[in-house]
């Protein structure tokens, strides 16, 4: 069901407030562009900083706009489990095709922690679940094993691995099986993770490019690895700029100047630095897009 690239995406803000209409504007052109699945309410999309309610009605539009055409993976995780669990059930209702469950981040559970954590999300909702394993954000780190103790949850199907160890996913796919979905949370390395076995990735630059990283995915899972890595090799400075500074201040900026929002971040995070922006305007010079 998941595969290939799969958009991390931003939420637009405007006088303080979500903006609704660019934000669905935004959806239909991720699908348009050829897009394989988008994932509102992330840290792409300053999911910490969204009231409960804002975070509802981003996963509504989200799932309204898209009308079908590819999946919507909607983040749903917390560090309080109750949460969690009430943020997937709203993605179920509203119609979501899975949820992302971050590892509960500043708790630092145990392993035996996280999986009764898991275990409850999974008892709660028969929806689809993403495990979202990114220790350099949560602190904590999931185990090949923990996670092979899950994937025995039928509706527990598939990680996005942000670790950026490439023998993870080897490790992974011994302990789930091979059915386990690994998505890869890493754009820098997004092709070497399909070479080991991945299927695809959360994509944070392809807000910008769409159309170039679904074309490196596909590349990428049809065998095509030289085409592939070569669509990367260009990708490269961007991914990098966009990453210069905290995510997604230099996403935002990028987004703005290329007119699909404003530039509007919420604190605690500021808008991207003059150095941040000027290495964001140089990659997206390089790729043609200014």
């Amino acid at each position: 069901m998941l595969h290939g690239s799969n958009t991390a995406l931003i939420t637009p803000f405007k006088n303080g407030a979500v903006d609704e209409a660019a934000f669905a504007k935004l959806v239909d052109w991720q699908v348009v562009q050829g897009s394989h699945g988008l994932v509102p309410c992330g840290t792409t999309g300053e999911s910490p900083t969204l009231s409960h309610g804002e975070h509802q009605r981003v996963v509504e539009i989200c799932i309204e706009a898209v009308a079908g055409r590819v999946p919507v993976i909607a983040g749903a995780g917390s560090n309080s489990t109750a949460e969690a669990v009430a943020f997937t059930q709203h993605a179920a209702k509203a119609g979501a095709d899975a949820v992302l469950h971050v590892t509960p981040y500043y708790n630092k559970p145990t392993q035996a922690g996280l999986i009764a954590h898991f275990e409850a999300i999974s008892d709660a909702s028969a929806l689809p679940i993403v495990i979202y394993n990114i220790p350099g954000r949560s602190i904590v780190d999931m185990t090949p094993e923990t996670m092979g103790v899950l994937a025995k949850r039928d509706n527990i199907i598939g990680v996005k691995d942000a670790t950026a160890d490439m023998a993870r996913v080897g490790q992974q796919a011994a302990q789930c099986g091979a059915d386990f979905i690994q998505l890869s949370g890493e754009d820098e390395s997004a092709v070497a993770f399909n070479k080991q076995g991945g299927r695809g990735c959360i994509s944070v630059v392809s807000n910008i490019v769409p159309d170039l990283c679904a074309a490196m995915q596909n590349a990428s899972l049809d065998g095509d690895i030289a085409t592939a890595e070569a669509m990367q090799a260009k990708l490269v400075p961007l991914i990098r700029a966009l990453f210069c500074e905290s995510s997604p201040s230099p996403i935002k900026y990028a987004m703005a100047r290329l007119g699909h929002c404003a530039e509007d971040i919420r604190l605690p995070l500021l808008p991207a630095t003059a150095a941040t922006r000027a290495q964001v305007d140089a990659a997206l010079a390089e790729l043609g897009l200014i």
